[in-house]
């Protein structure tokens, strides 16, 4: 049963959670943190994160008040751009005068990252703990394989907090939307978003794959526009240049909150499995999400009336052989990690994700009204 672990705790004022990486990690942790926010309704809620968390969160409804940024450290986070260097020893210093009640460690197995949350000095700490982690004061075992939601509703049930939704939900404001029409305009057709990239190369799909969608939606009436971050626009080119219909990248030219504005007016997003396919699905955007297995336990939206995740079986490298379903356990039984970064997810069929695509599209696009 997922909920309450622990009981709560007396007199929280202030609250910290350290959540400093990705954009999809980010997002699985939203209902754990409306869990927070709803058992401890009068505490400040502070997220322990990047630049790009404080520039998304702020003036953004939501659970967190407002985000603390963490320094770069092994297993925390990598620097930023020309971001200026912040000692770890400082930081905490000047995190231990904030007087944090509960500090919570929802950023892996705690190696790296419980080591930090002690250092908040606040009065109870929680969160996971993996084979190689020193505790907190209350803690779960780390186990990899564990929808990433349920994961961080965990973490909160330990100081008390039931869960109030198991859907993560990101607020649209109206900036996001002016944002996107800015550079758009307004609609003359459905729109449909594809998102080609994905940080890690083994769980992206082919381009030319991605292409062929965007040829068939085009065919059936559709604008198909392509997103992407600057580092992708080479990725975002290959889809258009073997497109043969009139396809547009805009791989680098929004921010954070222009591509959420973009996909709160999309009938649907067709996207590998990073950061995008989850914003997409938290602002009740209808997804196509193509998902290596083990990744599909952990991360795909669990509901299916707006998302279509499509698995791949691949288990072996396909340069290798080596056993993919074991890299998360190094050196286990003689076997780890391989070097190679071929797609583990070409096996999926483009005829599968537009026989989903044509199945959501008839919802209509997300259902969330913007705020602000």
């Amino acid at each position: 049963m997922i909920g309450r672990v622990r009981d709560l705790v007396p007199g929280v004022e202030r609250i910290a959670v350290l959540r400093a990486n990705a954009l999809g990690d980010f997002i699985f942790t939203l209902p754990a943190l409306e869990a927070l926010r709803s058992a401890y309704p009068d505490a400040e809620l502070v997220l322990l994160g990047a630049p790009w968390h404080d520039r998304l969160l702020r003036d953004r409804p939501g659970p967190v008040d407002r985000v603390l940024v963490v320094p770069p450290a092994d297993g925390i986070r990598a620097a930023a751009p020309d971001e200026p260097p912040m000692a770890m020893a400082d930081f905490l210093a000047a995190a231990r005068r904030e007087r944090f009640d509960l500090a919570l460690q929802m950023h892996g197995g705690g190696a790296n990252s419980n080591p930090l949350v002690a250092g908040l000095g606040a009065r109870v700490t929680a969160g996971l703990r993996a084979a190689d982690a020193p505790p907190l004061d209350r803690w779960l075992r780390y186990v990899y394989y564990q929808p990433e939601i349920v994961r961080y509703l965990e973490v909160a049930g330990l100081v008390g907090a039931e869960p109030v939704t198991l859907v993560p939900r990101l607020a649209v404001t109206r900036a996001d939307v002016d944002e996107a029409r800015t550079l758009l305009g307004e609609p003359d057709r459905p729109r449909i978003a594809l998102h080609p990239g994905a940080s890690d190369p083994r769980r992206r799909w082919p381009a030319e794959r991605f292409a062929e969608v965007a040829d068939a939606l085009a065919a059936d009436g559709y604008q198909v526009l392509v997103t992407g971050s600057v580092a992708e626009r080479e990725l975002a080119d290959r889809v258009v240049a073997a497109a043969r219909a009139p396809v547009r990248s805009l791989a680098g030219q929004l921010s954070l909150g222009g591509l959420i504005g973009l996909y709160v007016g999309c009938r649907v997003v067709v996207s590998n499995d990073t950061g995008p396919v989850h914003v997409a699905a938290a602002v009740g955007t209808p997804t196509v999400g193509i998902f290596w297995v083990g990744n599909l336990i952990n991360c795909a939206v669990p509901l299916r009336a707006r998302h279509r995740p499509i698995g791949s079986w691949t288990i072996h490298c396909p340069v290798c052989g080596v056993d993919g379903s074991r890299d998360i356990y190094p050196d286990r039984d003689g076997v780890g990690e391989c070097e190679h970064r071929e797609s583990f997810v070409t096996d999926v069929p483009v005829v599968e994700v537009l026989a989903a695509v044509a199945d959501l599209a008839e919802t209509g696009g997300s259902q969330l009204i913007p705020a602000g």
